[in-house]
């Protein structure tokens, strides 16, 4: 029976995309959440509804909590065959922090948290397993670096771009937010920089991942406009219509290829910019 993980669940997106993989893939649909409480009861929420879930504590912003994690997965289910990425922050627009509170914080989970909760949980991923990484659309290259010679864009599109050198291209970003200097980046937006830093992650783990003997793909995603907590509720899809396209990313057929972006049951189209149905 298959074995799914859903990070940051309680609520929101990841708690629509709990909801469907339970109906459509079953087997254990692991709900994870850094608040047991509100993941406790985000299970029992879907187990009135007749599902099935079950619990696991994970923030993705601790090294010891991840490494705790992924030892109850070895000693519990052995291993993965689909991880959906979710967990992730977002300030108000009217919140008053400082940008660079914003950054720190914002990119601390939507980006440091991801890749390092994602790296760690790939080992344990079974033969053919899948992964998701939930990003944003506003996190494209071509709308935070639009301009074609941006040293920052140039650097982003190297095909030999490493996790190291991302997270160098990261700590730019934190100088440049302490300096209030947006020369190279021209844009102060923390939740958009996490976002498209996150897609090139994805985009570096696909190069990796290519050809790999388990066959484990990893792609990311944009659900789309959602009504949630994060978005004040202001969106115009349902969580169970934001569940849609995550999951359609996590059951993705063999030769699908990774390190793509999907929108709205859409394949991202790099170099023409635009979106082909799939």
């Amino acid at each position: 029976m298959p074995v799914s993980v859903v990070t940051g669940a309680n609520k929101g997106v990841g708690f629509g995309i709990v909801r469907s993989l339970c109906k459509s893939v079953g087997g254990t649909v692991i709900l994870t959440s850094r608040n047991e409480e509100r993941g406790l009861a985000a299970v029992q929420s879907l187990q009135a509804e007749g599902l099935n879930p079950v619990f696991e504590q994970l923030d993705i912003c601790s090294d010891d909590s991840i490494s705790k994690f992924c030892e109850t997965i070895k000693s519990k289910y052995g291993g993965i065959d689909i991880l959906c990425n979710n967990a992730g922050i977002a300030y108000k627009n009217a919140s008053t922090a400082l940008l660079l509170e914003k950054a720190e914080v914002t990119n601390g989970t939507n980006f440091l948290g991801r890749i390092k909760s994602t790296e760690a949980i790939l080992p344990l991923m079974n033969q053919n397993g899948r992964i998701c990484q939930i990003a944003a659309f506003n996190g494209i290259l071509n709308r935070v670096f639009p301009e074609p010679q941006n040293p920052i864009r140039l650097r982003l599109l190297d095909p030999n771009l490493t996790v190291e050198g991302l997270i160098e291209i990261y700590r730019q970003y934190m100088e440049a937010v302490k300096q209030n200097d947006y020369s190279l980046f021209k844009w102060d937006a923390a939740y958009t920089i996490s976002k498209c830093l996150l897609i090139a992650h994805t985009r570096i783990l696909g190069r990796q991942l290519k050809d790999n003997p388990k066959n484990v793909i990893l792609n990311c995603c944009c659900p789309g406009s959602v009504a949630t907590d994060m978005s004040s509720h202001k969106g115009n899809l349902t969580i169970d219509q934001g569940a849609v396209t995550p999951v359609l990313v996590c059951n993705l057929p063999e030769g699908a290829g990774s390190g793509q972006f999907y929108r709205e049951e859409k394949l991202y189209d790099w170099e023409n910019d635009t979106f082909v149905k799939i």
